[in-house]
């Protein structure tokens, strides 16, 4: 899976190089007239690919498996340990979605002042996204995950990085 981390992390180093700063304060108020998502929607895209990937989610769920194995590794287990995974699952959704709200979306900005609506607001949308792209998506095969990994998202996320650089270069 640490093919999917690379691309990730360079897709967040060009949210800072547009913010100018590592902290998320900074970060989203420097988002307060226009998302990150308008002005480097490639490494929204990237990120949201590689949030699918970190969390196990279809179409890249191979850890679990459930349309091979009977309903995943989760088959060893019940009652609590059962509801422990699930739940450590969607803290790892609730975590990337937080992440990509603060980072592409404006974070808690919105056009009233009420802040943690509009966060909240923001952060169900992405769940709401994880689950209906679990629903609807087929699993990929292992080959088809690291080619996409380090032939398709790595190169596109290094090159974006490097553009984003230069224009950054160019206005400042």
């Amino acid at each position: 899976m640490i093919s999917y981390e690379i691309p990730m992390g360079i897709s967040l180093l060009t949210v800072v190089l547009s913010a100018g700063s590592l902290d998320f304060n900074q970060i989203v108020e420097s988002q307060r007239h226009h998302w990150f998502i308008w002005t480097n929607p490639i490494s929204f895209l990237i990120y949201v690919v590689t949030m699918f990937a970190e969390t196990n989610r279809a179409p890249f769920d191979l850890p679990e498996a459930e349309h091979e194995l009977v309903g995943g590794y989760h088959t060893e287990f019940g009652g609590m340990k059962f509801a422990i995974f699930f739940l450590g699952e969607y803290v790892n959704m609730l975590a990337v979605s937080s992440i990509a709200v603060t980072l592409f979306l404006g974070g808690w900005l919105g056009p009233w002042d009420i802040p943690i609506l509009w966060f909240v607001v923001k952060v169900f949308l992405f769940i709401f996204f994880f689950m209906w792209v679990r629903a609807t998506m087929p699993r990929l095969r292992y080959g088809q995950l690291m080619d996409f990994g380090w032939k398709v998202l790595t190169p596109i996320a290094i090159l974006n990085l490097i553009v984003t650089a230069f224009f950054i270069l160019v206005v400042k």
